[in-house]
């Protein structure tokens, strides 16, 4: 462990413009598995062997840094959202390797993290909402419309009124449910009550086969 600590402290020291981004991605993955409120900036800068000055140079506060922080996680999250839609899916399949890809990321966490922001930092919970539901509601839609297209969901579908009762409730449980498994087991009945709202014989089908496969 000493070792390894030592490394580290030399990397940091070798790499100073990469500094900013390590502190974001250990502070990061502290937030993640210890809490938000739970870590200080003193245990930031001791796992990474540099002082709390040299945070400082880069972060003005703990929320400027849980902001920066939480960002990342958006930006990785979009990122990795729009590679599944990148593989071209049928509609159903695509929401369910969403599904996957978010019990990849969380699954380890005890605590879900947009519970414990929307608790102890209601302002930066409240941005990154309001980002975030503007490109979910984009992402919503352009699977309905290919659902649509696929004929996995009814042609009469009012899109609108789906997307919006759909992203409802994945922020609501995202917000108001404290353990993590939890959420994901409600997100999943969140997410075959949505499609099953929608759907076609057809998507019925498809709905049933991947439940089967990814539960």
């Amino acid at each position: 462990m000493l070792v390894s600590n030592l490394l580290l402290c030399r990397k940091n020291l070798d790499d100073p413009f990469k500094m900013k981004e390590q502190i974001i991605k250990k502070a990061t993955d502290l937030f993640l598995k210890l809490g938000f409120k739970s870590v200080t900036m003193d245990d930031i800068a001791s796992s990474m062997c540099i002082s709390k000055k040299t945070i400082y140079k880069y972060f003005t506060t703990k929320e400027d840094l849980i902001e920066q922080g939480t960002t990342s996680i958006h930006q990785k999250i979009i990122t990795l959202m729009n590679s599944i839609v990148s593989k071209n899916y049928n509609a159903i399949k695509e929401n369910f390797e969403m599904r996957k890809m978010f019990k990849e990321m969380f699954q380890t966490f005890d605590h879900s993290p947009a519970y414990q922001l929307k608790k102890h930092y209601p302002e930066i919970y409240d941005q990154l909402i309001s980002n975030a539901m503007e490109e979910c509601r984009h992402l919503f839609r352009k699977n309905i419309e290919k659902g649509i297209a696929e004929g996995l969901y009814r042609d009469n579908v009012e899109i609108d009124a789906a997307v919006r009762f759909y992203y409802t409730l994945i922020f609501d449980i995202n917000g108001n449910v404290m353990l993590e498994k939890e959420a994901y087991e409600l997100e999943a009945k969140a997410l075959e009550y949505h499609t099953r709202a929608i759907a076609t014989l057809a998507g019925i089908q498809e709905l049933e086969k991947q439940i089967a496969i990814y539960n």
